[in-house]
């Protein structure tokens, strides 16, 4: 892997809003949009949102009155709707110290950030409002849903602060509460109608970090990144090699077919339980690996990915 790979500029960063640009991220018809902003959207319910109440006219849909309110006020009353005109997006971005690997091309930490700001620039470039979050092993820091190229460039420059903070000797503890603590904290601001993107490889994912996910994507809609390096999946059958998170440190006999079994298992096992979610949550799971550039694997994955969140 070159030294090109291991960390991420902002300028890199900001370079890529002509990468988004010329991605075919969604299908043709603008209904089906699956990173839109500022227009009608076909993904969660009608697309509409509440205006105001008003008196029953003839012609209006009955369906469309408000029986609690004709009740109290013993007149006919119906709830009026406009058409959905957009929905703000919040992007988190994983920087812990478990996303320092890369075997090939980058690191985990700069696809991720690659990966979000490919997000973030498609989603401007629709008109929608975008933020997020960054989140490493101590610092979590965040931008505001706004329809601003300087609010982008903003998320860039926290992104690649992080990025460059990351060393391999850090002795910063690992926080395996990470995770779940951006995701509570995504969840307190998007209560209904935003577009969650988590791009993690979600290590140390637990129980809570399923329910956060539920509770996220019951009432918006969410696309997870799963980043992945594909080293664990195409083990060397000879030599070995010491991992370390930073802290104690552990050698693999690779040459060992125990061990590479044992390792190829846990990697596997721990990609299939994640791939699941996107079944029982409804949301779509979608992995990119380090080792291959980042945009178009982001346009092949959107683009084949037929998935709709369940009518609630």
């Amino acid at each position: 892997m070159s030294d090109a790979g291991v960390y991420v500029s902002t300028d890199e960063l900001v370079a890529l809003e002509a990468r988004a640009r010329d991605l075919s991220f969604v299908q043709k018809a603008c209904s089906h949009q699956q990173l839109a902003g500022r227009m009608q959207s076909a993904m969660r319910g009608r697309g509409l949102i509440f205006e105001e109440l008003r008196d029953y006219l003839p012609g209006d849909d009955i369906r469309s009155i408000d029986w609690r309110v004709t009740a109290r006020t013993s007149r006919p009353v119906v709830r009026v709707y406009s058409e959905e005109k957009e929905r703000p997006a919040l992007i988190i971005v994983d920087q812990r110290i478990n996303m320092f690997f890369g075997s090939r091309r980058s690191m985990k930490s700069v696809t991720a950030a690659e990966a979000a700001m490919l997000c973030a620039w498609r989603i401007l470039g629709s008109g929608g409002r975008v933020g997020g979050f960054v989140f490493g092993e101590s610092e979590m820091s965040d931008v505001k849903p706004h329809r601003s190229r300087n609010a982008v460039i903003a998320f860039a420059e926290k992104i690649a602060r992080q990025n460059a903070s990351l060393l391999a000797d850090s002795k910063s503890e690992p926080d395996p509460q990470a995770l779940d603590k951006v995701l509570s904290a995504v969840a307190n601001i998007a209560h209904h109608d935003h577009l969650v993107v988590v791009i993690s490889d979600f290590d140390g994912h637990t129980a809570t970090t399923r329910d956060i996910l539920l509770g996220l994507s019951s009432r918006n809609d969410v696309i997870c990144l799963l980043i992945y390096d594909p080293f664990l999946l195409e083990l060397p059958t000879s030599g070995d090699i010491v991992v370390s998170g930073g802290g104690p440190q552990a050698e693999l006999a690779l040459r060992t077919a125990s061990v590479r079994s044992s390792i190829d298992a846990f990697a596997r096992n721990r990609g299939r339980e994640l791939r699941a979610w996107q079944r029982q949550l409804g949301l779509p799971m979608l992995p990119i690996s380090a080792a291959e550039e980042t945009a178009p694997q982001l346009r092949r994955l959107l683009e084949q990915s037929a998935w709709r969140q369940r009518r609630r």
